[in-house]
């Protein structure tokens, strides 16, 4: 705090240096002219990437909805079968079940249990009575 300080030598007075020309601002027209030329080439390349992408997108879309459509029939179709396959493993164990047997033979043949009587319209009532009913 009390120390002492050394004493500051007077300012001198700033030498004027020679003015020369710089060579460093052609450098950085030459530096930014590079980079301008880098940058378009790279969004020139980029805008051809794009370009390229966009026409494969456009020639693959019809393709990927004719094959959406194709899926959404064989979808159906396939539905169809299970709901048939279905039908068919039903009637399948109902004609291997022992309990109707009786009601099978019945359904495919013409033979009746000896205790159901069979039921005949004549022919000629029902012609008559098929005018009446329209």
């Amino acid at each position: 705090m009390n120390a002492f300080q050394p004493s500051r030598l007077p300012l001198q007075p700033a030498q004027q240096r020679r003015v020369t020309p710089r060579p460093k601002r052609r450098l950085r027209q030459r530096s930014y002219q590079v980079m301008a030329l880098e940058t378009t080439a790279k969004i020139a390349v980029n805008l051809v990437i794009s370009t390229a992408a966009v026409s494969a997108l456009m020639q693959l879309l019809p393709y990927h909805w004719s094959q959406q459509e194709k899926l959404r029939t064989i979808r159906i179709d396939v539905n169809q079968m299970e709901e048939r396959v279905y039908q068919l493993q039903g009637e399948f164990s109902r004609n291997f079940d022992p309990r109707q047997a009786k009601v099978i033979m019945q359904e495919q043949g013409y033979r009746f249990d000896p205790n159901q009587r069979q039921v005949v319209f004549p022919k000629d009532t029902i012609e008559h009575k098929l005018p009446e009913s329209n």
